[in-house]
């Protein structure tokens, strides 16, 4: 029984000197971050494919356990709408492969264009997907949220071959006005559908988006951790990454995330606890 948790990064300059030692060697970051999460989500491979050696750098920096949700470039999710990538997929398949098991899942993010309407390239594409990996789909058309038979559609397609539908819940970001300019830059950025908490895996994913104020994040995952709970009583393994509109405190918060969920099921291990950080000096 096991709940991984992590942030949108490792990396992020707010960490250095609280989170995470500074300076830091860019080959020494990831190895800091992993002693606060045993999760990432994998935003950087969206703009490029990593090279190889680059990857296997991630590898050596985090332990077998450690969980990769790597995104799939943006040139085969977004820009050609998966016509045309035989090469880009290889390039990428061929790049993650390092990562061996910490590869928890392959992420195909969908922009908000995406609609019902084009399941079936998605279902064509992933049947041609190796099954070496495991793939994790997320859609922002509000219509997969709003219509019972675009959301059975497509999870007949995930089904098909067992992947997992990622919600990213925004619901507590747009309950009420922005109120920093990080909240505010969120607000014309990010989806606003209806949460979705079925998992159709036994490795369910979630992306989890709350305010700058920490009170106000921890009152909007309470559904969450309801609903982890009952995924480990079922036997499930989720992963759930914590953001914010700043992410300044995004590591702290998701440890207290599996606190919260580990004070309702004991037999939960606890996250190792993370190395301490000298303050940042004048000098």
């Amino acid at each position: 029984m096991r709940l991984a948790v992590g942030c949108a990064m490792w990396t992020h300059r707010p960490w250095q000197g609280r989170f995470v030692p500074h300076p830091l060697p860019a080959g020494e970051r990831l190895r800091a971050y992993a002693g606060w999460c045993d999760a990432v989500e994998g935003n950087t491979t969206f703009y490029a494919t990593p090279p190889r050696e680059t990857v296997a750098t991630w590898a050596e920096q985090t332990d077998p356990g450690f969980r990769f949700v790597v995104k799939f470039p943006k040139i085969v999710t977004h820009e050609r709408r998966f016509t045309g990538v035989d090469q880009e997929v290889r390039a990428f398949l061929d790049a993650v492969e390092p990562l061996g098991p910490r590869a928890h899942a392959l992420w195909i993010q969908l922009p908000g264009s995406f609609a019902p309407s084009d399941l079936s390239v998605l279902a064509s594409f992933l049947r041609r997907l190796p099954g070496s990996f495991r793939y994790a789909v997320e859609v922002r058309h509000p219509a997969f949220f709003d219509d019972a038979r675009a959301t059975g559609a497509l999870e007949q397609v995930l089904a098909t071959v067992g992947a997992e539908w990622v919600p990213f819940d925004t619901t507590a970001l747009f309950g009420s006005p922005p109120t920093s300019d990080a909240e505010r830059d969120a607000w014309t950025k990010k989806p606003r559908v209806a949460r979705r908490s079925i998992a159709l895996t036994d490795r369910p994913i979630v992306r989890y988006l709350g305010r700058d104020d920490t009170a106000r994040t921890v009152e909007g995952w309470q559904p969450w951790v309801e609903t982890v709970v009952g995924w480990l009583r079922e036997g499930r393994s989720p992963t759930v990454f914590v953001h914010t509109p700043d992410n300044a405190d995004a590591p702290a918060l998701a440890r207290r995330f599996h606190d919260e969920v580990r004070v309702r099921i004991p037999g939960l291990a606890a996250l190792p606890d993370p190395a301490p950080v000298e303050p940042l000096t004048l000098f």
